[in-house]
């Protein structure tokens, strides 16, 4: 079975999302989501997220490209995750393309190409400046 995993905060679930979800779920048979936890969001990346990690977690383990959800709580454990959870396939949107190339002593490391027109904060945004 091959696995891939993926990174991500994923408020305001959106299309863009799920595009994600689908392509990385391409690249092998089991989907793990590293879904930051509320603590990592607002310490390490200065977000507040409108739902909290469970609702979050909620609604991705909802998603049938899905097949595990773990929390991420730093930046550095990805290589451990890699290793522990055996992935195959490290999967991220291409605006980081190049950040996680350190795993590719681990994995195969893939960037995929970003939905354009849709982003959470481009949704906040047109939220709050009505």
């Amino acid at each position: 079975m091959k696995r891939v995993i993926t990174y991500g905060t994923f408020d305001l679930l959106h299309y863009g999302h799920i595009n994600l979800l689908r392509r990385a779920k391409q690249h092998g048979d089991y989907l793990i989501v590293a879904l930051s936890t509320d603590e990592f969001n607002w310490n390490k990346k200065q977000k507040k997220c409108y739902f909290d990690y469970e609702k979050r977690k909620q609604l991705l383990e909802a998603v049938r490209y899905v097949d595990l959800v773990i929390p991420e709580e730093n930046w550095d454990q990805k290589v451990s995750d890699v290793k522990e959870y055996h992935v195959d396939t490290f999967v991220m949107g291409d605006d980081w393309k190049g950040k996680f190339d350190f795993l590719k002593d681990h994995c195969e490391v893939v960037y995929l190409e970003r939905t354009p027109e849709i982003s959470t904060s481009q949704i906040k945004n047109d939220l709050y400046n009505k």
